[in-house]
């Protein structure tokens, strides 16, 4: 059931499931015509690239706090976390073990096929695209801004959706429009800012500052909006540490550019096969992905 080290899940093979889907990171198993089991493994994509070695207790990570922040954000907007439990669809004991913090039972909704990209400051492709056009995928900003600095206000700038190994690629809001319909484009887009708003917010009493996260949404059979797969991860946003924070710099983080920074250091072409990383790389990995969860859930 698992490649890799005995305390890290690399790939999940269950008995009695049918697995449907193979994401970057996720195994998505059908339990029924309303319900999946998603399994979130320690695998670890950078560039868009799966990369060979896991990061030890990085799922568990990942699916605890994005239930903690599913939980905190419910009066936003619903979510896919139903009130089946692990028991209820894996018979097996051994298998159940292995999933534990990793696995959840949830609604089957259909997803929107783009993300939802929210950023609060200006780093990474935004700053790459600010620097080359005065603006972020077509959003004018004011001029004279440094790197990380934050931006006016929040912005949503929505991207489609890539295969494993293919790069996402950021849309206009009006290509947006076609791909979703209006209504359902101008709901996302009101959500998912009101969503960043208040985690920034929350994190920042913490002593994390999210530079920019990505949401994904799901619709029920009535049309109904969900808020669905991870939400205010490691992975799927950039986590500062405050304290380390300044303008003018790429700060350091709680997230996989640590990974994404030593990758630069190696002559790869940034596609598949991804290379090995040394075991601090791995074990440094884990430790950031720990304190993150640690700093944002501990007494909340």
């Amino acid at each position: 059931m698992t490649r890799g080290s005995e305390s890290a899940l690399y790939d999940s093979k269950l008995t009695g499931l049918r697995r449907i889907s193979q994401g970057k990171v996720r195994d998505i198993y059908e339990v029924d015509d309303g319900h999946l089991l998603i399994v979130t493994t320690d695998r670890l994509s950078a560039f868009d690239v799966v990369l060979p070695d896991p990061i030890p207790g990085k799922g568990a990570v990942l699916n605890q706090l994005s239930n903690f922040w599913f939980e905190r954000m419910k009066s936003v907007v619903p979510n896919h976390l139903s009130d089946r439990r692990l028991e209820h669809v894996v018979q097996d004991p051994a298998e159940r073990a292995l999933l534990k913090d990793r696995a959840i039972v949830v609604k089957r909704l259909k997803p929107l096929p783009v993300e939802a990209v929210v950023r609060g400051y200006l780093i990474g492709s935004g700053w790459k695209d600010y620097k080359a056009t005065g603006a972020v995928c077509g959003i004018v900003l004011p001029p004279g801004l440094q790197m990380a600095a934050p931006l006016p206000q929040p912005i949503f700038t929505p991207a489609t959706k890539a295969e494993i190994g293919a790069h996402d690629e950021n849309i206009s809001f009006s290509a947006m429009e076609k791909l979703v319909g209006s209504e359902v484009a101008g709901a996302v887009r009101q959500f998912a800012i009101e969503i960043y708003r208040r985690a920034a917010e929350y994190a920042r009493t913490r002593g994390i500052i999210i530079a920019d996260t990505k949401f994904e949404f799901g619709l029920d059979p009535a049309g109904r909006l969900y808020l669905i797969d991870e939400a205010l991860t490691p992975d799927s946003s950039r986590f500062w540490p405050a304290a380390d924070y300044r303008v003018g710099i790429s700060p350091p983080s709680f997230d996989k550019q640590y990974v994404r920074d030593y990758l630069e250091t190696l002559t790869w072409d940034k596609k598949a096969p991804g290379p090995k990383l040394p075991e601090e790389v791995i074990r440094r990995t884990a430790a950031k992905y720990r304190q993150a969860l640690g700093q944002l859930t501990r007494h909340a």
